[in-house]
Protein backbone atom coordinates (compact mmCIF):
# COMPACT_ATOMS: atom_id res chain seq x y z
CA UNK A 1 0.00 0.00 0.00
CA UNK A 2 1.41 3.67 -0.40
CA UNK A 3 -0.06 7.34 1.35
CA UNK A 4 -2.89 7.35 -0.12
CA UNK A 5 -4.21 4.47 2.47
CA UNK A 6 -4.68 7.08 5.30
CA UNK A 7 -6.63 9.41 3.11
CA UNK A 8 -9.51 6.80 1.69
CA UNK A 9 -12.32 7.81 3.76
CA UNK A 10 -14.22 11.15 4.90
CA UNK A 11 -12.46 14.21 6.57
CA UNK A 12 -13.18 12.78 10.32
CA UNK A 13 -12.71 9.02 9.59
CA UNK A 14 -9.63 9.01 7.85
CA UNK A 15 -6.02 9.30 10.08
CA UNK A 16 -4.36 11.76 7.31
CA UNK A 17 -7.27 14.33 7.69
CA UNK A 18 -7.46 13.43 11.27
CA UNK A 19 -3.91 14.40 12.20
CA UNK A 20 -3.82 17.41 10.35
CA UNK A 21 -7.31 19.27 11.86
CA UNK A 22 -5.60 18.20 15.20
CA UNK A 23 -2.65 20.76 14.29
CA UNK A 24 0.24 18.47 12.84
CA UNK A 25 1.92 18.86 10.00
CA UNK A 26 1.04 15.52 8.34
CA UNK A 27 3.92 14.27 5.94
CA UNK A 28 2.87 11.21 3.98
CA UNK A 29 5.45 8.29 3.03
CA UNK A 30 5.38 6.40 -0.13
CA UNK A 31 8.09 3.96 -0.76
CA UNK A 32 10.00 2.89 -3.38
CA UNK A 33 7.78 0.73 -6.64
CA UNK A 34 4.12 2.08 -5.49
CA UNK A 35 3.01 4.18 -8.08
CA UNK A 36 3.49 7.39 -6.62
CA UNK A 37 7.31 6.27 -6.33
CA UNK A 38 8.83 4.92 -9.87
CA UNK A 39 11.81 7.72 -10.16
CA UNK A 40 15.00 6.80 -10.11
CA UNK A 41 18.06 8.88 -11.24
CA UNK A 42 19.21 5.95 -13.60
CA UNK A 43 16.96 3.12 -13.87
CA UNK A 44 13.64 2.91 -15.24
CA UNK A 45 10.91 0.33 -13.46
CA UNK A 46 11.33 -1.64 -16.84
CA UNK A 47 14.80 -2.85 -15.29
CA UNK A 48 15.52 -6.06 -12.88
CA UNK A 49 17.83 -3.91 -10.68
CA UNK A 50 14.91 -1.18 -10.32
CA UNK A 51 13.34 -3.88 -7.98
CA UNK A 52 16.57 -5.30 -6.25
CA UNK A 53 14.82 -4.52 -2.74
CA UNK A 54 12.98 -5.92 0.09
CA UNK A 55 11.16 -4.32 2.81
CA UNK A 56 14.97 -4.23 4.49
CA UNK A 57 15.96 -1.60 2.06
CA UNK A 58 12.56 0.25 2.74
CA UNK A 59 13.29 0.28 6.40
CA UNK A 60 16.96 1.48 6.42
CA UNK A 61 16.98 3.42 3.20
CA UNK A 62 13.12 4.82 2.35
CA UNK A 63 11.78 5.54 6.08
CA UNK A 64 15.29 6.46 7.15
CA UNK A 65 15.57 9.34 4.65
CA UNK A 66 11.80 10.34 5.02
CA UNK A 67 12.21 10.53 8.97
CA UNK A 68 15.66 12.31 8.37
CA UNK A 69 14.12 14.69 5.63
CA UNK A 70 11.51 15.63 8.07
CA UNK A 71 13.72 16.41 10.85
CA UNK A 72 15.92 18.46 8.55
CA UNK A 73 13.13 21.22 7.36
CA UNK A 74 11.55 21.12 11.05
CA UNK A 75 14.15 21.03 13.13
CA UNK A 76 11.93 18.83 15.06
CA UNK A 77 11.49 15.11 16.38
CA UNK A 78 8.79 13.46 13.96
CA UNK A 79 5.72 11.14 14.97
CA UNK A 80 6.07 8.39 13.20
CA UNK A 81 2.61 5.86 11.85
CA UNK A 82 3.13 2.70 10.07
CA UNK A 83 -0.05 -0.01 9.47
CA UNK A 84 0.95 -3.67 8.44
CA UNK A 85 3.92 -3.61 6.67
CA UNK A 86 4.73 0.07 7.90
CA UNK A 87 4.98 -1.89 11.01
CA UNK A 88 7.94 -3.77 9.80
CA UNK A 89 9.95 -1.14 8.51
CA UNK A 90 9.41 0.90 11.51
CA UNK A 91 10.41 -1.40 13.90
CA UNK A 92 13.48 -2.40 12.23
CA UNK A 93 14.15 1.11 11.39
CA UNK A 94 14.34 2.48 14.86
CA UNK A 95 17.11 -0.44 16.01
CA UNK A 96 19.32 1.73 14.13
CA UNK A 97 20.56 4.56 16.58
CA UNK A 98 20.74 7.28 13.88
CA UNK A 99 17.44 6.85 12.89
CA UNK A 100 15.77 6.70 16.49
CA UNK A 101 17.66 9.25 17.77
CA UNK A 102 15.14 11.63 15.32
CA UNK A 103 11.66 10.05 16.24
CA UNK A 104 9.79 11.55 18.95
CA UNK A 105 7.31 8.40 19.53
CA UNK A 106 5.47 5.86 17.05
CA UNK A 107 2.05 4.46 16.80
CA UNK A 108 2.07 0.80 14.81
CA UNK A 109 -1.59 -0.65 13.92
CA UNK A 110 -1.24 -4.11 13.34
CA UNK A 111 2.29 -4.63 14.55
CA UNK A 112 4.49 -7.18 12.52
CA UNK A 113 8.05 -8.06 13.25
CA UNK A 114 7.28 -11.95 13.48
CA UNK A 115 5.08 -13.68 11.09
CA UNK A 116 5.45 -17.09 12.32
CA UNK A 117 1.44 -17.64 13.38
CA UNK A 118 -0.25 -16.25 10.29
CA UNK A 119 -3.46 -17.48 9.84
CA UNK A 120 -4.64 -16.18 6.66
CA UNK A 121 -5.76 -18.82 4.32
CA UNK A 122 -4.83 -17.66 0.78
CA UNK A 123 -1.36 -16.60 2.30
CA UNK A 124 -0.36 -19.97 3.14
CA UNK A 125 -1.73 -21.58 0.34
CA UNK A 126 1.10 -19.22 -1.21
CA UNK A 127 3.82 -20.00 0.85
CA UNK A 128 3.05 -23.96 0.43
CA UNK A 129 3.05 -23.77 -2.92
CA UNK A 130 6.21 -21.60 -3.01
CA UNK A 131 4.69 -19.03 -4.70
CA UNK A 132 7.98 -16.25 -4.08
CA UNK A 133 10.43 -18.65 -5.27
CA UNK A 134 8.80 -19.65 -8.78
CA UNK A 135 7.79 -15.94 -9.60
CA UNK A 136 11.51 -15.19 -8.62
CA UNK A 137 12.66 -18.10 -10.98
CA UNK A 138 10.49 -16.68 -13.70
CA UNK A 139 12.80 -13.83 -13.83
CA UNK A 140 9.12 -11.68 -12.90
CA UNK A 141 10.51 -9.06 -10.91
CA UNK A 142 7.60 -6.31 -9.94
CA UNK A 143 4.87 -8.21 -8.50
CA UNK A 144 1.76 -5.93 -9.12
CA UNK A 145 -1.83 -7.59 -8.83
CA UNK A 146 -3.20 -5.46 -10.86
CA UNK A 147 -1.45 -6.49 -13.64
CA UNK A 148 -2.19 -9.44 -16.37
CA UNK A 149 0.35 -11.55 -15.35
CA UNK A 150 -1.18 -10.72 -11.45
CA UNK A 151 -4.71 -11.41 -12.68
CA UNK A 152 -3.51 -14.76 -13.49
CA UNK A 153 -1.50 -15.74 -10.86
CA UNK A 154 -4.63 -14.81 -8.80
CA UNK A 155 -7.09 -16.90 -11.16
CA UNK A 156 -4.70 -19.57 -11.12
CA UNK A 157 -4.38 -19.30 -7.13
CA UNK A 158 -8.63 -19.40 -6.84
CA UNK A 159 -9.30 -22.00 -9.24
CA UNK A 160 -10.56 -25.17 -7.09
CA UNK A 161 -7.64 -24.21 -4.38
CA UNK A 162 -9.27 -21.62 -2.37
CA UNK A 163 -12.74 -20.25 -1.88
CA UNK A 164 -12.05 -16.73 -3.17
CA UNK A 165 -15.53 -15.05 -3.02
CA UNK A 166 -14.40 -13.48 -0.04
CA UNK A 167 -10.73 -12.48 -0.53
CA UNK A 168 -9.79 -9.86 1.63
CA UNK A 169 -10.86 -11.93 4.62
CA UNK A 170 -8.83 -14.85 3.36
CA UNK A 171 -6.00 -12.62 3.19
CA UNK A 172 -6.60 -10.42 6.37
CA UNK A 173 -8.96 -12.04 8.95
CA UNK A 174 -12.54 -11.28 9.28
CA UNK A 175 -13.01 -7.55 9.61
CA UNK A 176 -15.92 -6.53 11.61
CA UNK A 177 -16.32 -2.98 10.58
CA UNK A 178 -14.68 -2.14 7.31
CA UNK A 179 -17.07 -0.64 5.15
CA UNK A 180 -17.40 -3.59 2.39
CA UNK A 181 -19.84 -0.88 -0.26
CA UNK A 182 -17.03 1.48 -0.42
CA UNK A 183 -13.98 -1.42 -1.85
CA UNK A 184 -14.78 -0.34 -5.46
CA UNK A 185 -13.23 2.87 -4.57
CA UNK A 186 -10.89 1.34 -2.69
CA UNK A 187 -9.43 -0.47 -5.43
CA UNK A 188 -9.45 2.16 -7.48
CA UNK A 189 -5.70 2.80 -5.52
CA UNK A 190 -4.71 -0.46 -3.72
CA UNK A 191 -3.16 -2.40 -4.25
CA UNK A 192 0.06 -0.97 -5.19
CA UNK A 193 3.02 -3.24 -7.10
CA UNK A 194 5.98 -4.28 -4.97
CA UNK A 195 9.03 -6.41 -5.61
CA UNK A 196 8.84 -10.17 -6.00
CA UNK A 197 12.00 -9.78 -3.59
CA UNK A 198 9.76 -8.29 -0.78
CA UNK A 199 7.12 -11.16 -1.52
CA UNK A 200 9.96 -13.50 -0.94
CA UNK A 201 11.39 -12.03 2.07
CA UNK A 202 8.07 -11.66 3.35
CA UNK A 203 7.42 -15.47 3.16
CA UNK A 204 11.08 -16.04 4.64
CA UNK A 205 9.80 -14.54 7.58
CA UNK A 206 6.61 -16.79 7.75
CA UNK A 207 8.52 -20.12 7.18
CA UNK A 208 11.48 -19.25 9.43
CA UNK A 209 9.91 -17.29 12.05
CA UNK A 210 12.58 -14.74 12.22
CA UNK A 211 12.64 -11.00 12.24
CA UNK A 212 15.62 -10.62 10.08
CA UNK A 213 17.90 -9.45 6.95
CA UNK A 214 17.02 -10.97 3.78
CA UNK A 215 18.05 -14.68 3.12
CA UNK A 216 20.46 -15.21 0.22
CA UNK A 217 21.13 -18.34 1.30
CA UNK A 218 24.94 -19.25 2.32
CA UNK A 219 27.42 -18.42 -0.10
CA UNK A 220 25.74 -15.01 -0.52
CA UNK A 221 25.00 -14.42 3.06
CA UNK A 222 28.65 -14.20 3.66
CA UNK A 223 29.21 -12.09 0.96
CA UNK A 224 26.71 -9.48 1.59
CA UNK A 225 26.77 -10.09 5.62
CA UNK A 226 30.08 -11.83 6.76
CA UNK A 227 28.33 -14.85 8.43
CA UNK A 228 25.86 -17.84 6.99
CA UNK A 229 22.75 -16.33 8.32
CA UNK A 230 21.72 -13.17 7.85
CA UNK A 231 21.41 -10.68 10.97
CA UNK A 232 18.26 -10.13 12.93
CA UNK A 233 16.66 -7.20 13.55
CA UNK A 234 17.04 -6.27 17.27
CA UNK A 235 14.23 -5.33 18.89
CA UNK A 236 15.76 -4.59 22.31
CA UNK A 237 17.84 -2.43 20.70
CA UNK A 238 15.39 0.05 20.18
CA UNK A 239 16.05 3.21 23.02
CA UNK A 240 13.69 2.05 26.06
CA UNK A 241 13.06 5.58 26.35
CA UNK A 242 11.37 5.85 23.36
CA UNK A 243 7.58 6.17 23.53
CA UNK A 244 5.62 3.73 21.25
CA UNK A 245 1.69 2.97 20.97
CA UNK A 246 0.36 -0.13 19.42
CA UNK A 247 -3.30 -0.80 18.08
CA UNK A 248 -3.71 -4.92 17.14
CA UNK A 249 -7.13 -6.77 16.71
CA UNK A 250 -8.48 -10.80 17.55
CA UNK A 251 -9.48 -11.47 14.66
CA UNK A 252 -5.95 -10.55 12.57
CA UNK A 253 -4.97 -13.35 10.30
CA UNK A 254 -1.38 -11.46 9.54
CA UNK A 255 -0.50 -9.73 12.73
CA UNK A 256 -1.84 -12.74 14.99
CA UNK A 257 -1.78 -11.51 18.77
CA UNK A 258 0.49 -14.77 19.70
CA UNK A 259 3.29 -12.88 17.36
CA UNK A 260 2.67 -9.16 18.45
CA UNK A 261 2.85 -10.63 22.29
CA UNK A 262 6.28 -12.43 20.99
CA UNK A 263 6.80 -9.05 19.14
CA UNK A 264 6.66 -7.24 23.15
CA UNK A 265 8.85 -9.91 24.95
CA UNK A 266 11.45 -8.20 23.44
CA UNK A 267 10.55 -4.44 23.36
CA UNK A 268 12.71 -2.92 26.14
CA UNK A 269 9.80 -0.83 27.17
CA UNK A 270 5.94 -2.02 27.62
CA UNK A 271 4.00 -0.23 24.65
CA UNK A 272 0.40 1.89 25.54
CA UNK A 273 -1.90 -1.17 23.95
CA UNK A 274 -4.74 -1.19 21.97
CA UNK A 275 -6.65 -4.47 21.91
CA UNK A 276 -9.69 -4.82 20.23
CA UNK A 277 -11.06 -8.08 20.07
CA UNK A 278 -13.71 -7.90 17.37
CA UNK A 279 -11.30 -6.29 14.87
CA UNK A 280 -9.79 -7.30 11.71
CA UNK A 281 -5.86 -6.29 10.07
CA UNK A 282 -8.10 -3.45 7.48
CA UNK A 283 -10.53 -2.84 10.64
CA UNK A 284 -7.63 -0.57 11.78
CA UNK A 285 -7.32 1.31 8.97
CA UNK A 286 -10.62 1.76 7.32
CA UNK A 287 -13.07 0.87 9.93
CA UNK A 288 -16.33 3.15 9.96
CA UNK A 289 -15.70 4.05 13.79
CA UNK A 290 -11.80 4.00 13.36
CA UNK A 291 -11.79 7.51 14.59
CA UNK A 292 -13.67 6.55 17.77
CA UNK A 293 -12.48 3.05 18.61
CA UNK A 294 -9.02 3.45 17.41
CA UNK A 295 -7.69 6.86 16.38
CA UNK A 296 -8.61 8.94 19.33
CA UNK A 297 -6.56 6.91 21.80
CA UNK A 298 -3.30 7.42 19.28
CA UNK A 299 -4.24 10.91 19.65
CA UNK A 300 -4.38 11.09 22.90
CA UNK A 301 -0.98 9.28 23.34
CA UNK A 302 0.64 11.79 20.67
CA UNK A 303 -0.27 14.34 22.60
CA UNK A 304 1.04 13.13 26.29
CA UNK A 305 4.33 13.18 24.57
CA UNK A 306 4.00 16.60 22.31
CA UNK A 307 7.04 18.65 23.85
CA UNK A 308 8.55 15.92 25.71
CA UNK A 309 12.00 16.86 24.00
CA UNK A 310 13.64 19.94 23.77
CA UNK A 311 13.17 20.08 19.65
CA UNK A 312 9.97 18.27 19.37
CA UNK A 313 6.76 20.40 17.69
CA UNK A 314 3.28 20.36 17.45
Amino acid sequence: MAGDAWFMDSANQSLGFILATQGFDVWVGNVRGTRWSHGHVSLSEKDKDFWDWSWQELALYDLGEMIRYVYSVTNSKVFVVGHSQGTIMSLAALTQPDIATMVEATALLCPISYLEHITAPFVLRLVKMHLDEVIVAMGIHELNFKSDMGTRIMDMMCDGHLECGDLLNSITGENCCFNSSRIDFYLEFEPHPTSSKNLRHLFQMIRKGTFAMYDYGTWKNLIYYSQIKPPAFDLSSIPSSLPIWMGYGGKDALADVSDVQHTLKELPLKPDLLYLENYGHIDFLLSVKSKEDVYDSMLAFFSSHVGTSSSSSY
